[in-house]
């Protein structure tokens, strides 16, 4: 099941990247402190720490660095990143293929939380999203027309 709907992620993801690419480097890099993080770049980036923190590094236990937004220079350097989200949504999935809704634990800055994965995987895909909306919002802000890139399109 979450693969299937990782896959929905991942299709809608795609069509933002690509649209992503038709915005200029200097678009890309540029901050604007209305958007959170303050760049299209810093917003993908930021996307891609949440999966590896709670995927990577809570629910699958595997060591993260995460290095700063500027060592994140283009577009290419961000898709790679996806990749190894993508990477982890994989082991993570098969890991609790059959038990999407058995609670476990994770520590979250000293405190424990009782999730199960299928919270966990709503929470970083939501989150996700989330951010898509204000990439789209940034890139109207910066002249561009975007692209829908609804799971339903």
């Amino acid at each position: 099941m979450l693969k299937q709907q990782y896959d929905f992620v991942l299709s809608s993801r795609n069509t933002l990247l690509n649209y992503i690419g038709s915005i200029s480097e200097n678009d890309f890099l540029i901050d604007n402190s209305s958007f959170g993080r303050g760049s299209i770049r810093n917003l993908l980036v930021h996307i891609c720490q949440t999966y590896c923190a709670w995927i990577g590094e809570r629910a699958l236990g595997i060591d993260q660095e995460f290095l700063p937004f500027e060592h994140y220079q283009t577009l290419q350097n961000c898709q790679t990143y996806f990749n190894q989200v993508d990477e982890y949504i994989g082991l993570f999935a098969k890991k609790f293929k059959g038990n999407e809704l058995q609670e476990m634990e994770l520590d979250r800055n000293g405190a424990i939380l009782i999730v199960n994965p299928l919270q966990l995987f709503t929470h970083v895909i939501t989150h996700e999203f989330h951010h898509k909306g204000q990439i789209m919002s940034l890139s109207r802000h910066l002249g561009y027309t975007p692209v829908d890139a609804d799971i339903i399109r």
